[in-house]
C-alpha cells in the first residue's frame, strides 16, 4: 500500500467510524467508563455549611483555622487496545477480513475516548509483541493508531494472548481499560486473564467468520494452517468429520465464554459477516444496566 492509497484508507475509516461515535454510541462510552473516582485538588477555608468530615486537620493546626479538603473527579481514563495481528486475522469469507473489521472496531472505540478526554494506546502481537504505542490524546495521535492497524507488517505468524496480557501489565500499572482484540485461536492464557481482570477492566471482543467454523460439501480438499503453514487433505464429503469439526469449534466458543465468566471479563462477540454496530451497542447497554 503506498502513502496515498494508506492515507485514503485511513481517512475513509475516520469518516465511516467517526460518524458511529457521534451518531450512534454519543454519551455511551462516558456513562459506562467512569473516572476512577476523587482526587485531591487543594485545601480552602472552611465556611458555614461545609462537611467537617473534609477538615484537613494538620493544615488546620497549623494555621490555627479550620481548612478543608477539596476533591475533584479523576475522569481522565488510560484505554488500551490489544489487537491480534497473527496470521488467522487475515482471513475473511466476506469482503472484509477480520483484520479489517478490527481496524473499524479500535477506531470506534480510540475516537470514543478521545471525544471524552481519555489517552489511547496500543499493543499489536503475535506470537511476540510486534508494536506498542503508548496511550495519548487528540486526533493526531488516533489517525497514527489506525494507520498502524492497516499498514503494520507483522514479523510473527502465531497467537500469543498470554504473552500480550504479560506485557500489558508490565507497562500498565494503574488500572486500565483494556480492550482485547482476537479471535482467540489459542491456549495457555487462563491464568494471566484472571490475574489481569482483578486489577484492570478487561473487555474481550472476539472477532469471528463463521465460515471458519463450517466445512463446506466439497468432496477432498486441502486445509491449511494460516498460522503455522501445515497442510491436509481431508474428505469434507464425510458427514461425521463435518460434525466433528462443527462440534470442535462450539466447544471452543463454550470453554472461552466459561473463561470470561469466571475470570469476570465481559466480551462482544463479532462475526464479520454482520454489522458489528449492534454488538457493541449491546454492550454499552448492559454496562448501563449493570451500574
Amino acid at each position: 500500500m503506498d502513502t496515498r492509497e494508506l492515507l485514503k484508507k485511513v481517512r475513509q475509516i475516520e469518516i465511516k467510524t467517526r460518524g458511529l461515535v457521534n451518531h450512534v454510541f454519543s454519551g455511551e462510552y462516558h456513562s459506562v467508563f467512569k473516572g476512577r473516582g476523587m482526587e485531591f485538588s487543594e485545601v480552602r477555608e472552611y465556611q458555614y455549611g461545609d462537611d467537617i468530615r473534609s477538615i484537613d486537620w494538620n493544615v488546620s493546626a497549623r494555621f490555627n483555622h479550620p481548612f478543608i479538603k477539596i476533591f475533584e473527579e479523576e475522569r481522565e481514563l488510560t484505554v488500551m487496545l490489544l489487537v491480534d495481528f497473527s496470521r488467522s486475522g487475515s482471513f475473511g469469507s466476506v469482503s472484509a477480513t477480520k483484520n479489517d473489521i478490527a481496524a473499524e472496531i479500535c477506531a470506534v472505540l480510540a475516537f470514543s475516548a478521545i471525544k471524552n478526554n481519555d489517552k489511547v494506546g496500543l499493543i499489536l502481537f503475535t506470537d511476540r509483541i510486534e508494536k506498542f504505542v503508548p496511550p495519548k490524546k487528540g486526533r493526531a495521535h488516533i489517525l497514527r493508531i489506525i494507520r498502524e492497524l492497516i499498514s503494520f507488517e507483522p514479523t510473527g505468524t502465531g497467537t500469543g494472548i498470554r504473552q500480550a496480557l504479560e506485557y500489558f501489565n508490565h507497562v500498565h500499572k494503574k488500572r486500565t481499560i483494556a480492550f482485547l482484540i482476537s479471535d482467540f485461536i489459542d491456549d495457555g492464557y487462563d491464568q494471566i486473564l484472571r490475574i489481569i481482570s482483578r486489577k484492570h477492566d478487561v473487555i474481550a471482543v472476539e472477532v469471528s467468520d463463521p465460515r471458519e467454523e463450517t466445512l463446506p460439501d466439497s468432496g477432498l480438499i486441502k486445509l491449511r494452517d494460516a498460522e503455522t503453514g501445515r497442510e491436509r487433505w481431508v474428505d469434507s464429503g464425510d458427514d461425521r468429520l463435518r460434525a466433528a469439526f462443527l462440534h470442535y469449534w462450539h466447544q471452543r466458543r463454550v470453554e472461552r465464554r466459561n473463561l470470561f465468566i469466571r475470570s469476570k471479563v465481559d466480551s462482544i462477540p463479532i462475526r464479520i459477516d454482520r454489522p458489528y454496530i449492534k454488538p457493541i451497542v449491546d454492550f454499552f447497554k448492559m454496562r448501563e444496566r449493570r451500574l
